[in-house]
């Protein structure tokens, strides 16, 4: 009987915000068109049940679809048109900017879209907060924080990320070529929808 190579736990990094404002979309297009499909009159809820399934896909693929999977062996970038699967090896470099990004060894880059980046959390970061006297005034602790407190979210996941890569770039069960996978599961429906509405507008 053979073995299965054991795989290392997923580290998985999202987006709580992206995450609570696709949920509230949703349930304000799940209630909008309730009532547009069974109080509807006429062509309504034709129109109501196609943007439904238009907008639908549109928003879980935007807010609650996107996330980064890290292991000892690869990292797995779901986007939201697109998963994305590099083995450490074919990793290049990570870059944080007005965005993050994962550079393959092609020169390919790669979003990681539920790894945002906020600038305002990166100034709040590079703030230490007063400290309160003994008398309970407050004065400014001019001491700088450690490097590792003064980074913010989004800093902290890349960094771990990198550390990741360079602990594993060079392992045995790290190395292979990236593999890209469109989402048909998100485009289908979203096409399927964008369709029906174009049909139902020409229709009159």
């Amino acid at each position: 009987m053979s073995s299965r190579p054991v795989t290392s736990p997923d580290r998985v990094y999202r987006s709580p915000a992206g995450i609570a404002g696709g949920v509230v979309l949703l349930a304000l297009g799940a209630w909008l068109g309730a009532d547009a499909v069974f109080g509807g009159d006429g062509r309504t809820p034709w129109f109501a049940l196609a943007g439904l399934l238009f907008a639908v896909p549109l928003v879980v693929a935007f807010t609650i679809r996107p996330a980064v999977f890290g292991n000892e062996d690869r990292l797995r970038v779901r986007n939201p048109f697109r998963v994305i699967t590099l083995p450490w090896a074919a990793v290049a470099n990570f870059r944080s900017g007005y965005s993050n990004e994962v550079f393959d060894e092609a020169g390919t880059k790669y979003q990681l879209w539920s790894i945002p980046v906020s600038l305002r959390a990166r100034r709040k970061a590079q703030r230490r907060p007063a400290q309160p006297r003994p008398g309970g005034r407050v004065q400014q602790d001019v001491t700088p924080a450690p490097v590792s407190e003064r980074r913010a979210p989004a800093d902290k996941s890349m960094d771990e990320l990198r550390e990741l890569w360079q602990a594993r770039a060079q392992a045995t069960t790290s190395q292979g070529e990236p593999v890209v996978r469109w989402a048909y599961e998100i485009i289908a429906p979203a096409v399927a929808g964008a369709v029906l509405l174009v049909v139902l507008v020409a229709l009159g």
